[in-house]
């Protein structure tokens, strides 16, 4: 922690003072803290993808979404469920016991919940099991696009559904998926997933190389749910993915894109055959941990097949230097008490992804939120 004895922030004792604790009623106020921003938010009524369908067998698993401890579980039917875990008996976590006919049983006292929460059995208890006292507060689950999804608000249905996976079934398509824990906030992990200056310094190499800067201009949309950044006049990467992408070079269409709540998505084309698009879905486990669901969909010139034993191990290193810097500057930002960001107008989207989640999290998505659009030129 910051030790206030040989902070450079704390002020030099008065030595003239005869009691340095004491206020002096003449200071003024002293001024806020400066780093005190945070880009920790809660995301009420969105969904979440918090683990991979197959993650899910015939067990009770326990899962975080913004903090709360969940137990995720499959019904009689196979169908998804979600309760907080803790038995509404004596706090047990219900993830830890077992799911008996499609309902889960904690394992103290053997009382059992559905996938909507009802308490179903109370062992030794002759009256009817399903008082409301005893419910367990329930989440709406989905299941698509080979993901779990959870609704972020208990006990009430959802009002919209999850995002859909693009490409996954297109035809000439391979798509590779991979997870990642990132030790920031999820604000920070989209950031870092769409921003383009930090890739030629950390992923020199493997996404950018160290080549002379390239006038490209930014053409960026933004509407009451979603941003995007448009690049044109891009020159192919030169790190490995950019070589493998396009062998001979030439210049490709290039977008990065955020999506409420939680998706990221960059994408790559260069002529009419080659295209690579990541979409990651970004899950707060919890203020300061995100776990990043990565879709990789590409068509190239060469099979799939032959690509994705090196285009995997490129990304996963990609990802891994990703976590490095974002774990320092998460303690960093815990070292100075919070964050403190300065941006120029080569930060594309950080503002613009700061400016919807605070709007979510503050419930004032408005559908009447007109498009707006600004043209930005950088060296990349």
């Amino acid at each position: 922690m910051n030790d206030p004895k040989t902070s450079p922030l704390a002020p030099a004792p008065d030595p003239a003072a005869s009691d340095p604790a004491a206020p002096d009623p003449a200071a003024p106020e002293p001024a806020a803290p400066p780093f005190a921003q945070t880009s920790v938010v809660y995301l009420p009524r969105q969904w979440f993808a918090v683990c991979s369908s197959r993650e899910l067998g015939k067990g009770a698993k326990a899962i975080t979404l913004q903090g709360v401890r969940m137990a995720l579980f499959r019904g009689e039917d196979g169908t998804p469920g979600a309760l907080l875990d803790r038995c509404s008996h004596r706090n047990v976590p219900l993830s830890a016991g077992r799911v008996v006919d499609g309902e889960v049983e904690c394992g103290y006292h053997g009382w059992r919940f559905n996938t909507s929460g009802t308490c179903t059995r109370v062992p030794g208890l002759c009256r009817s099991h399903g008082a409301d006292s005893r419910r367990a507060p329930s989440f709406a689950c989905r299941e698509q696009d080979g993901f779990i999804w959870v609704w972020s608000t208990p006990n009430e249905p959802p009002s919209t559904e999850p995002f859909r996976l693009p490409m996954l079934d297109a035809p000439g398509y391979t798509t590779v998926r991979r997870s990642v824990d990132f030790p920031g906030t999820m604000q920070a992990t989209v950031e870092n997933a769409l921003d383009v200056p930090h890739t030629a310094f950390l992923h020199r190499g493997l996404f950018r190389g160290a080549g002379e800067p390239n006038r490209i201009s930014v053409r960026v949309t933004r509407t009451a749910t979603s941003v995007e950044a448009e690049y044109t006049g891009e020159p192919r990467p030169e790190g490995l993915v950019g070589r493998m992408l396009s062998p001979s070079g030439g210049v490709v269409s290039h977008w990065d894109r955020f999506v409420l709540p939680c998706v990221a998505q960059v994408e790559y084309r260069l002529g009419e055959e080659n295209h690579f698009l990541v979409t990651s879905l970004m899950t707060p486990v919890d203020a300061h941990l995100t776990r990043a669901f990565a879709v990789i969909s590409f068509r190239l010139r060469i099979p799939g097949w032959l690509v994705t034993p090196f285009l995997a191990p490129i990304a996963m290193q990609i990802f891994k230097q990703d976590a490095k810097v974002l774990a320092r500057q998460s303690e960093a930002s815990h070292f100075w008490g919070g964050e403190r960001y300065v941006s120029t107008e080569i930060d594309i989207l950080g503002a613009q992804i700061q400016r919807l989640l605070r709007r979510a999290a503050d419930g004032r998505l408005a559908p009447d939120d007109k498009p707006w659009t600004k043209q930005v030129q950088l060296d990349a």
